[in-house]
């Protein structure tokens, strides 16, 4: 006689084992369905929490971008006051382009090999060489931040960048004392804030470094890329606008060098005489877009860039 095996009694763990798996399995389908985001039915337009992109870090309000530009040569030539005379100048420390020479111009700087960070900008930066005991010091810190400050947010948003070959020279190399008003140059120590700033040579405490700060002006002419003094064509800016004369808004350009000197400012000199003899030229060779990108992404908006012109 045929057996047939009993059907399982109500609350069989067989019965109970199906009852769970299938549970498991609803379980599973709801929950891969909100993960997927099914669950939303306007799926183009709403994201769930995990799949949500995170926000960008917030920038810094600071209108600005820079350039990192360290020592190049010396030579005693001045391709702004001396064009064409080789020789004829103090001795002048050079950073940026490395072709710069009394007869420099702006078709030889563009494209040249340039020690910038970033190696676009072939702009060339000079400076009095600074000696010490008739050695020459070359500064090991050599930062060019490009700037909004000094001038209302309004006129901040109307920043142009500077037009190709404009040359500015900033400070005085024949001041005549720290209350000549024509010496703009002021030096610290780096991270002693307790020593107080001065337009000549201050005394810093061992393991410091003697900071030299050099704001160039910042409204220009809108037609000369120089002027006969060099300076005629450009001016600072007064009560956070540019005056009539100079309507035209450009960067400020602030020289930033930093050099291995700390103690006794005995034996110190410029190749110009003093420290509030300290001046800086900059004849701008930065290529055209490059620099309008800058302009337009971190001064015009008020923004924090590093060297590579974002945010940072």
């Amino acid at each position: 006689m045929l057996r047939t095996s009993p059907r399982p009694p109500t609350g069989h763990p067989g019965r109970r084992r199906r009852a769970w798996s299938t549970a498991l399995a609803a379980l599973g389908l709801l929950l891969a369905t909100l993960y997927s985001g099914a669950a939303t039915p306007d799926t183009g337009t709403k994201t769930t929490e995990l799949n949500a992109t995170p926000q960008a870090a917030q920038v810094v309000r600071v209108a600005e971008f820079l350039a990192e530009c360290p020592y190049s040569h010396r030579l005693p030539d001045d391709p702004i006051v001396f064009p064409g005379l080789p020789g004829a100048s103090h001795m002048h420390s050079f950073f940026g382009s490395r072709v710069t020479n009394a007869h420099t111009d702006v078709t030889d700087l563009l494209g040249s090999s340039s020690t910038c960070s970033p190696a676009v900008d072939t702009s060339s930066y000079w400076v009095p060489t600074m000696y010490r005991n008739d050695q020459a010091v070359e500064p090991t810190g050599t930062t060019f931040y490009y700037l909004g400050e000094g001038v209302r947010d309004d006129v901040i948003q109307r920043i142009r960048p500077f037009p190709q070959g404009l040359r500015i020279v900033a400070g005085n190399a024949k001041a005549t004392g720290v209350n000549d008003p024509t010496s703009v140059t002021r030096w610290s120590c780096l991270h002693h804030g307790e020593v107080n700033p001065s337009k000549d040579f201050v005394t810093c405490p061992a393991g410091s470094m003697l900071e030299s700060y050099l704001d160039f002006p910042q409204c220009w002419n809108g037609t000369d890329l120089d002027s006969a003094d060099h300076k005629s064509h450009m001016s600072y800016p007064v009560n956070g606008a540019c005056p009539a004369s100079h309507p035209v808004p450009v960067p400020k350009l602030r020289q930033v060098l930093r050099y291995p000197v700390s103690g006794s400012t005995q034996g110190l000199r410029l190749a110009s005489g003093p420290g509030y003899t300290m001046h800086g030229d900059f004849f701008n060779a930065w290529p055209e877009n490059e620099l309008a990108r800058r302009v337009t992404n971190c001064i015009n908006v008020i923004v924090k860039c590093g060297a590579d012109g974002n945010p940072s």
